[in-house]
């Protein structure tokens, strides 16, 4: 696709495939007193009353300041993007392609960049930095062992354990066939929604733990417009739940009121 070839040439340095393969897999209001009294001090006992409760509740509530936004969200990144336009376009299923050929090669090309974006800001991403897999206040994800077992990583080896999970997904002739003739499987859909909602994990942890990076070394432009397409493919396909997107809502409402998705 023109947008994957045009994406690609903004980077150069390779992706972490090699080491993913060599990978095993794996939430009363302080009142004013007033005085009432029939005598002619009533009116100044109340303005008393109510200075000194004001007063009390001013020095026993701290002030909380508000939260900042996010860069993402801010100007004027929240509008920066390499594609003019809407994506909606480019996602829908061309005329005599096959629905699981076409939602197997975007698949390949989604995982393909985010790999490639991934190595490129990985170097930010230490145990240091991001010691648990967040993405916003209140998300915070868990990877499932083989036994079901939810256990806590750091960012980086969460989304290394993504990356190789679906690199060995991709490579599976069972669930993507590449021999003419050989039917994807009856499990596919669900295969690729789980996909999806764990690439979208990775995007949200770098819009809220490495936009900084990306914007330094300018690729603000690509990385809004690749996760402009991700979602619009996403949505035309029914990949993801709302609930899933619920870390970059307020982004993907914002690209939905400018027209990208």
């Amino acid at each position: 696709m023109s947008f994957f070839n045009n994406f690609g040439r903004g980077f150069g340095r390779s992706s972490r495939k090699n080491k993913q393969q060599q990978q095993q897999q794996q939430s009363t209001p302080t009142q004013a007193s007033f005085i009432r009294t029939s005598s002619s001090h009533s009116s100044v006992q109340s303005t008393i009353s109510n200075s000194s409760s004001h007063l009390k509740a001013s020095s026993n509530n701290q002030y909380v300041p508000p939260v900042p936004k996010p860069m993402f969200l801010s100007q004027p990144f929240v509008r920066t993007a390499l594609v003019k336009g809407s994506f909606k376009t480019i996602v829908v299923l061309p005329k005599y392609v096959d629905m699981g050929e076409w939602l197997a090669l975007n698949t390949f090309e989604f995982f393909t960049y985010l790999n490639s974006i991934y190595g490129i800001i990985s170097e930010f991403c230490t145990v240091q930095s991001c010691p648990t897999m967040s993405a916003g206040p209140g998300f915070d994800y868990t990877w499932l062992d083989g036994s079901k077992k939810q256990i806590r990583f750091p960012a980086s080896r969460y989304i290394d354990l993504v990356l190789t999970w679906t690199n060995n997904k991709l490579n599976d002739q069972s669930i993507f066939p590449t021999k003419a003739g050989v039917p994807f499987p009856p499990s596919f859909p669900v295969i690729l929604q789980n996909i999806f909602k764990q690439l979208f994990r990775i995007f949200a942890h770098i819009y809220y733990n490495h936009f900084d990076a990306i914007v330094h070394m300018n690729l603000e432009a690509h990385w809004n417009s690749f996760f402009a397409h991700f979602i619009s493919f996403s949505k035309e396909f029914e990949l993801l739940d709302r609930r899933d997107t619920e870390p970059l809502r307020e982004l993907i409402e914002s690209f939905e009121a400018q027209g990208k998705v």
